[in-house]
């Protein structure tokens, strides 16, 4: 899931995002890829829970359910062991402004350096082998909800959240993040469905 290169926690993977793109106005979908490593699926995951989450990207109409989709592209061929992530044109071409990127990524600055403190390799076993592949399903899932979410007020906070966590689990190798993300996601659909049904 990981390569040698990927950031080890958000700090480098914030500074990766600034200075791959600095000088641009714009930053495409395919921009962010090249920033955090066209092979690598777990800091796609973690950017796609952090865009989903910052004010001013999430909040933007269809961006999480675009986001969601761009989760189901990369697991998907994660699943299929693909050896690097293919995206159609009309995702990867898709446009956000550079300001609105780097708004997003000021806000996020000191939780990221918060959980940069507490992340770290543990209960490892969850994050390989069979416990990647769980933690691939429960992403997707996730993305699957996406539109639904746009329709349920503050349930795409707890979707992008629920991807965040999960990506760090993944870069980090930190198990027991895998776990409360999970728990994240849990909530998250039992928020969904009380609203829906309810």
């Amino acid at each position: 899931m990981n390569q040698p290169d990927d950031p080890e926690n958000l700090e480098q993977l914030f500074h990766r995002l600034r200075t791959s793109t600095d000088g641009q106005q714009d930053v495409t979908v395919s921009d962010i890829f090249r920033a955090v490593g066209e092979r690598s699926f777990g800091p796609v995951v973690l950017v796609a829970g952090l865009l989903v989450v910052a004010p001013l990207i999430g909040d933007i109409p269809g961006v999480p359910t675009l986001l969601g989709l761009l989760v189901l592209l990369t697991l998907g061929q994660l699943l299929f062991q693909r050896r690097s992530i293919w995206l159609p044109g009309a995702i990867a071409n898709r446009r956000v402004k550079r300001a609105q990127l780097v708004k997003g990524l000021d806000w996020l600055d000191k939780p990221a350096a918060w959980l940069d403190r507490y992340t770290r390799p543990r209960l490892v076993w969850l994050t390989r082998g069979p416990g990647q592949y769980l933690m691939a399903l429960e992403c997707m899932s996730v993305a699957g909800a996406m539109p639904a979410m746009e329709v349920v007020p503050f349930s795409a906070n707890g979707g992008g959240l629920s991807l965040m966590a999960f990506g760090l689990a993944i870069i980090a190798r930190d198990g027991l993040l895998a776990l409360i993300a999970s728990v994240i996601t849990v909530g998250t659909f039992w928020f969904i469905g009380s609203a829906l049904l309810g």
